[in-house]
């Protein structure tokens, strides 16, 4: 056993017993809702089950910006939770505009808890000038999964029953064409509707692939590989490979009813994939594989969750009341094997880099993404259901439609956004 991990089990232990007037209760603010949020609330009563000293009691909160307004709102006033979950490429902007307290060495000292006990990718995306603003949770990427029924119809299978190489943006387009050709299902499905966040995602990521950024020093940095990559995605759409408009519940049943031999989403998707598999009422045999290698590398858009401890203005907490919160994140971290069984990732070495994780399925079958992952660039105005991605909800799917061209979406798109760009960060 690790001596820090040893420090914080004894460190809640000297907690026990406790009389009721001394349990700490910790009110914890959530966006985690279908089996993320299940398998929080069973960690939340792992927890509570654990011990007698601090209670969790968690709220779960509209996922998106209706989250982030009422946790911004909240803290400003003193009136915000002790904790929340958050994803941390919110964090420029929840830290910096003074949303979030700093989280001390020593505080994570406490409970057992270092910066080298995660992956180092995800810890740096939990800093801020040079503090601790949140514990990293996962990382949850973009991925391809696969229904081997109508694959192998199309002849995209190996010996062995998995999906075969794809690299190229040609020979991706090519494997949709096959499908639809050989099964008369969709080759792909995807989120596409207006107001939807995939075609962001993917265009991130195949920028990245070409080692562009979206926003480089205050400005859109991607020059004319914005408009052609957006053109070759909308492609699929206008040749019938994939269908427009759809929303997200109507992607997801499209490949879950096995009417669509690719989906490109993220690992969240997982879980009912394998409730459905074992349930036996999934109805074909399906694979997952990182998001291929269609440009120069296989780099792919990916957020992660993590807990944040808000600042709540002048009503800051006490030094108990910040050990029973840290005391559950690292309850969590430690225990994050039934985290990833929700088909994240976790940043929590110990258990990321346990033969357990390792050899969880489906997991194990795309955990190479993890090399590959991108986040949204950092600024106040970036990360998940933010400024600029609402902004690009907007106009970025209208090419898969054919209700705008590539040039015209991203003219939009940049003249609408120019002004994030522009705005000082604000302070809340």
């Amino acid at each position: 056993m690790k001596r820090r991990t040893l420090i914080g089990m004894l460190a809640l232990a000297s907690m026990l017993p406790a009389r009721a007037a001394e349990v700490q209760v910790v009110r914890m603010w959530t966006l985690l809702s279908g089996g993320d949020g299940a398998r929080m609330r069973a960690l939340v009563e792992e927890f509570n089950a654990s011990q007698q000293a601090v209670r969790v009691e968690s709220t779960t909160l509209k996922w998106g910006e209706p989250f982030y307004t009422k946790l911004i709102t909240a803290s400003v006033v003193g009136a915000g939770p002790d904790l929340a979950t958050i994803h941390l490429s919110r964090l420029p902007n929840l830290a910096g505009g003074g949303v979030l307290r700093s989280i001390a060495p020593a505080e994570l000292a406490a409970v057992g808890l270092a910066g080298d006990d995660f992956l180092p990718r995800q810890w740096t995306k939990s800093q801020h000038a040079g503090r601790t603003y949140a514990v990293p949770l996962d990382q949850h990427p973009l991925v391809l999964y696969y229904n081997k029924n109508l694959a192998g119809k199309a002849g995209l299978l190996d010996a062995q029953g998995n999906l075969k190489p794809i690299e190229g943006m040609d020979a991706l387009t090519d494997a949709l064409r096959r499908v639809k050709a050989a099964t008369g299902k969709a080759g792909l499905t995807m989120e596409s509707a207006q107001s939807s966040y995939a075609i962001w995602r993917l265009w991130l990521s195949l920028l990245a692939q070409q080692g562009l950024p979206v926003v480089a020093n205050g400005r859109f940095a991607y020059g004319p590989a914005g408009e052609a990559t957006l053109a070759r995605i909308a492609g699929w759409f206008q040749a019938g490979y994939a269908t427009s408009g759809m929303d997200y519940p109507a992607s997801t049943s499209q490949f879950m009813g096995g009417n669509a031999g690719f989906m490109i989403n993220g690992v969240w998707e997982v879980p009912e994939l394998v409730r459905g598999a074992k349930a036996g009422t999934l109805g074909f045999e399906y694979g997952i594989v990182p998001l291929p290698k269609l440009y120069a590398d296989a780099s792919t858009w990916a957020d992660s969750h993590g807990f944040a401890l808000p600042a709540n203005g002048d009503k800051p907490m006490s030094a108990a009341k910040a050990h029973a919160v840290l005391s559950f994140v690292a309850y969590v971290s430690r225990h994050s094997l039934g985290w990833a069984e929700g088909g994240h990732i976790p940043a929590y070495r110990p258990v990321a880099e346990s033969p357990e994780a390792l050899a969880l399925q489906p997991n194990a079958q795309y955990a190479a993404a993890a090399h590959s992952v991108v986040y949204d660039p950092d600024g106040w105005y970036m990360g998940a259901a933010g400024p600029l991605e609402a902004i690009a909800s907007k106009f970025l799917p209208a090419p898969l439609a054919g209700q705008l061209t590539p040039a015209d979406a991203l003219r939009r798109f940049e003249t609408e956004a120019a002004r994030l760009l522009k705005k000082r960060a604000p302070q809340y």
